[in-house]
């Protein structure tokens, strides 16, 4: 999709349609809905009187202007209430206008500056909000469907600003909107795609073309070298695939050297059987999703490298599958992690802590600080916090904020669960160093307690993001399916980081 910033009037744009809005309990349009609704003889205030528009969020009223304008229809969109308007409520009304307007056949659209007037908020977020809830809400996942679509899709999106001199910055806006969505929606494909075309060699190849096209180093450790390194909790897992294992290194060197690099480590389990400790089969096809996080570190290392903030990024991300097969790891067996900690495996679908021991002491290794893990770890976080909302855990109280604090400015929900002392016990074994699950009570914390052993020193934050990741119904402007969950918040803290660092 085409985005772009024009200066002028809303009703003389020549395109299939426009946008514009009304908040909850408006009576009377004003600003360049009342241009419009004044342009179109009153139809707008008419339907307000009746009751047909009530300004509701997401509510859409599609009307034809019949000549009367340049704009062949008009979107009237609701923003709700007034005093609970947000950035994140832009996207949702974007997303909700303009698949209603892609179903009517719209090519190209235009729209207003949502929140920018009465809602008090910042133009250059705004803008940025549109571009990303539309080219977000509009997401679909199509590559293996081989009937043609019911409908088209919008091909240019044009934000109407009545002041010539803000377009400037309203174009940078525009550039962050698009890196952000496209990175989010880059995740989605990887998610979304079934594990025989997304497997651990897939993920190393996407990967390597991401490198490739936005300039970051790049290299993949093999079994061999993973070996060496004494990895001996990813090969533990890998053992029952026959796909080799893949440990992915991305680095982005935007930054001074001397500063050290802000380490992201994602979980790439590309398919999650359980192994021998085996899942049911209802909706295990989902467990294709179990490398979110990894995709989510591969998309965010793109969207910086794009926007190329002054900061050094480190990407890790350990992928294999997790199968049962006769050389599959067993509960009981005893694994010797990276930096020499024993581990008693007693359940094998608690595969993804062990992965990720190994890539924090590889983190470790590379002195990356701080180091932000992202991953689908524990059904009971969903328990917790069900599909809407991350949860957060770390060593490092700052750091836990500033990552909420992205988290919030991306319009995606994350909230911190304790790591009390006594949450270790969970964690203690009889014939090892530490097991890798503490049970069902508690298995979020446990989980986050069970990694804190292989960060030791290191400022840390673990996400927990089983729960957003992957949809199985429509969430506001997040479609059925992956979501691409934290590509946004990781993008925009290493901003935020660079921002706090001396130039």
């Amino acid at each position: 999709m085409e985005v772009k910033v024009i200066s002028g009037d809303i009703t003389a744009v020549k395109v299939d349609a426009v946008v514009v809005n009304l908040f909850e309990g408006m009576e009377t349009p004003g600003g360049a809905t009342g241009a419009v609704d004044q342009a179109l003889d009153g139809i707008i205030s008419r339907l307000i009187a009746g009751g047909e528009i009530k300004g509701r969020l997401n509510e859409v009223t599609l009307l034809h202007t019949m000549g009367k304008i340049e704009p062949e229809r008009v979107a009237v969109v609701g923003l709700g209430k007034q005093d609970k308007f947000t950035y994140d409520s832009i996207r949702q009304v974007m997303s909700a206008a303009c698949r209603v307007l892609r179903k009517a056949g719209a090519k190209s659209v235009a729209t207003i500056v949502h929140g920018a007037g009465m809602g008090g908020l910042d133009v250059e977020k705004a803008v940025q909000s549109i571009v990303e809830g539309t080219i977000i809400g509009l997401y679909t996942y199509r590559r293996h469907i081989t009937r043609e679509p019911e409908h088209g899709e919008i091909a240019e999106l044009i934000i109407v600003e009545r002041d010539e001199s803000r377009i400037p910055l309203l174009e940078q806006s525009v550039t962050k909107g698009w890196v952000l969505a496209e990175a989010t929606n880059f995740a989605r494909d990887m998610v979304n795609e079934p594990a025989n075309y997304m497997t651990p060699t897939d993920v190393a190849a996407a990967a390597q073309r991401v490198a490739s096209d936005w300039g970051l180093e790049f290299n993949v450790l093999e079994s061999k070298e993973m070996e060496e390194l004494e990895m001996g909790a990813l090969l533990g897992v890998a053992r029952g695939s026959r796909q080799s294992p893949k440990f992915i290194v991305m680095r982005y060197k935007g930054g001074d050297p001397e500063l050290g690099a802000l380490g992201l480590v994602g979980k790439g389990i590309t398919f999650d059987s359980g192994g021998i400790s085996i899942k049911p089969s209802e909706n295990m096809g989902e467990m294709k999703g179990d490398m979110a996080g990894g995709a989510a570190v591969i998309a965010a290392m793109r969207a910086i490298a794009e926007l190329k903030p002054f900061i050094n990024v480190t990407g890790l991300i350990p992928a294999t599958e997790n199968l049962p097969d006769g050389n599959a790891l067993k509960p009981g067996d005893v694994l010797k992690a990276m930096n020499g900690k024993t581990i008693e495996v007693v359940n094998t679908d608690a595969e993804g802590r062990l992965i990720l021991a190994d890539a924090l002491c590889y983190a470790r290794k590379l002195e990356l600080t701080p180091v932000i893990d992202v991953a689908t770890l524990t059904g009971s976080c969903i328990v917790a916090l069900g599909y809407i909302c991350s949860g957060i855990m770390g060593n490092d109280r700052e750091m836990v904020e500033n990552v909420i604090r992205a988290g919030e400015e991306s319009g995606e929900k994350i909230w911190q669960l304790p790591m009390y002392e006594e949450y270790k016990e969970l964690n203690k074994s009889e014939v090892a160093d530490v097991k890798n699950s503490g049970g069902r009570y508690a298995g979020a914390v446990s989980a986050a307690q069970f990694l804190a052993e292989f960060v030791e020193g290191t400022p840390w934050v673990h996400l927990d993001i089983a729960g957003p990741s992957f949809l199985r119904k429509e969430q506001g402007y997040l479609t059925k399916g992956a979501t691409g969950v934290a590509v946004r918040t990781l993008t925009n803290l290493a901003l935020a980081l660079a921002g706090e660092r001396p130039k």
